[in-house]
């Protein structure tokens, strides 16, 4: 019988919970972010695990931290999840261009990787709902910085008891990613574009998570509050089975051999990607460096050299809108990890963060980061690592995989590393189809994104994806955009409170 997996807030102040009630509740009620008790090992030798199926990995990885889903609801969960919307059968091809490999996540019905989890959360809330006895309806309450909300909405879109909100920085995604979320159908929907960026998003989202006021009224119509953001446990523990794959296909081919170390290049915003990166690695997968690869937000990158997180800078809006983020939510938890598991500590940084706007961490923590390399790329910089690769490979980076590829090179000619890599590619390069045709040739400057997937077919060889093909002709159902301070105002009209 595998003992059970209890999960703690972060920041500690309320009782210890089961993974069910992790997921359904989203965020702590003290406003920390749950996190396992401890991270699991996984002792199945890698040449058995080798032989799995993605499917068959997921449900392996599932059951070492949601110790009270059985097999059955798991193996039920990831045959649902990973169907037919995947474009391809493997789910999640690796790749190999230009001395990296690349594991490509963009093969959901969204063409990001947010759908490697997301495609999971609504069967793993509905099992947990019933599981902790619960009889209310579920509101889906989600900031996003371009990707989530779509693979979101995609994901939640008429399942009976619950309805989703999402908000998202108005001009902060690519077109692209705007057309995806306010063409989306379903009763059940709501889509609000916020005068703001994505930190604005979160930070309201968030709080209002935690509301008792709202709460209580929610409570009052039969509602419930959780989230879709990696801030849900739920989110980030699918996440990890990615990081087993890619090293598994890349023993399979010959890269690496079992045991030996592999580096991982991740473009990063809010933390939860990377993060899960962290949690393979401490559950047994020998992974090298951990590569922070940001853009020009550079907050994560300064502070893994630093130790200094400073939010109080100048924001950009880049080609990478998806990492236009500086207050990455998920690092919580790895200080959590790093700090010797103390929600007092992690408390007091947080409320610096929130009343200073930086904080510092100990030379002690400092010492446990070493798992990680910050760096970051220029606007430049990423666009000349999108045209380097195209025209050496023929291979087309969208301007996050971009990111991290241009991050590792860097990091590659400064240590002479030989570790082979893997780079996470978040995104098809159909949802910037803009910036990335302009990145291989300036004559594509004036060109308009849905015009230009043609132009992108064409050039790759790769059709245009079915699912953004007459995106842009699709009627739009959600046009409210709203001011930072109206955010509750909407959620209230929505829900009717």
């Amino acid at each position: 019988m595998m003992a059970r997996l209890i999960y703690h807030s972060t920041r500690g102040v309320g009782q210890a919970v089961t993974a069910a009630e992790a997921i359904l509740a989203g965020i702590a009620a003290d406003g920390g972010l749950y996190v396992p008790e401890n991270i699991p090992l996984l002792t199945t030798p890698l040449r058995e695990l080798a032989q799995l199926d993605y499917r068959e990995l997921a449900v392996r990885v599932l059951q070492l931290f949601l110790t009270d889903f059985t097999e059955e609801e798991l193996r039920q969960a990831v045959a649902v999840a990973y169907n037919s919307r995947f474009d391809t059968p493997e789910i999640a091809p690796v790749v190999e261009h230009c001395g990296a490999r690349f594991l490509e996540l963009f093969h959901g019905p969204t063409l990001a990787f947010k759908d490697m989890a997301l495609a999971l959360l609504p069967y793993l809330q509905k099992v947990a709902a019933r599981k902790t006895g619960l009889d209310k309806e579920v509101v889906i309450l989600t900031a996003t910085s371009g990707d989530t909300g779509k693979a979101a909405l995609e994901a939640f879109a008429g399942v009976e008891g619950t309805r989703i909100i999402v908000f998202f920085p108005e001009q902060g995604v690519s077109r692209v990613q705007k057309q995806q979320m306010v063409t989306q159908a379903g009763n059940n929907t709501s889509v609000i574009g916020i005068e703001g960026n994505f930190d604005d998003a979160q930070s309201s989202v968030k709080q209002l998570l935690t509301n008792k006021t709202l709460i209580d009224a929610m409570e009052e119509k039969g509602m419930i509050f959780s989230s879709a953001n990696s801030i849900n446990i739920g989110r980030l523990i699918p996440q990890i089975v990615y990081y087993w794959h890619a090293y598994l296909r890349a023993m399979e081919d010959g890269g690496v051999r079992a045991g030996e170390p592999l580096d991982f290049a991740v473009p990063t915003g809010n933390f939860g990607n990377i993060l899960a990166g962290y949690y393979a690695k401490k559950m047994g997968l020998p992974v090298g460096a951990l590569i922070c690869a940001s853009n020009e937000n550079k907050v994560l990158s300064d502070f893994f050299a630093s130790g200094v997180y400073d939010k109080e800078r100048e924001f950009y809006l880049t080609s990478s809108p998806s990492m236009d983020i500086l207050i990455s939510s998920n690092l919580e938890r790895l200080l959590w990890q790093v700090c010797g598991k103390s929600s007092v500590l992690v408390t007091g940084l947080m409320q610096q963060l929130n009343t200073l706007g930086r904080y510092q961490i100990s030379e002690a923590m400092k010492k446990n980061l070493t798992d990680f390399v910050g760096g970051h790329a220029t606007e430049e910089e990423t666009f000349q690592a999108i045209r380097r690769v195209q025209e050496t490979a023929g291979y087309l980076l969208d301007p996050h995989t971009a990111v991290a590829y241009s991050v590792w090179e860097k990091y590659r000619q400064k240590t002479g590393s030989k570790t082979p890599v893997v780079v996470v590619s978040t995104a098809s390069p159909y949802k910037f189809t803009k910036d990335v045709m302009q990145a291989v040739n300036p004559k594509y400057a004036d060109g308009e994104d849905f015009a230009l997937f043609d132009e992108m077919e064409k050039m790759t060889g790769v059709p245009v994806p079915a699912v953004v093909r007459g995106l842009a002709s699709r009627p739009v159902l959600h046009k409210r955009v709203c001011k930072r301070a109206e955010i509750q105002l909407v959620v209230e009209n929505i829900l009717g409170l």
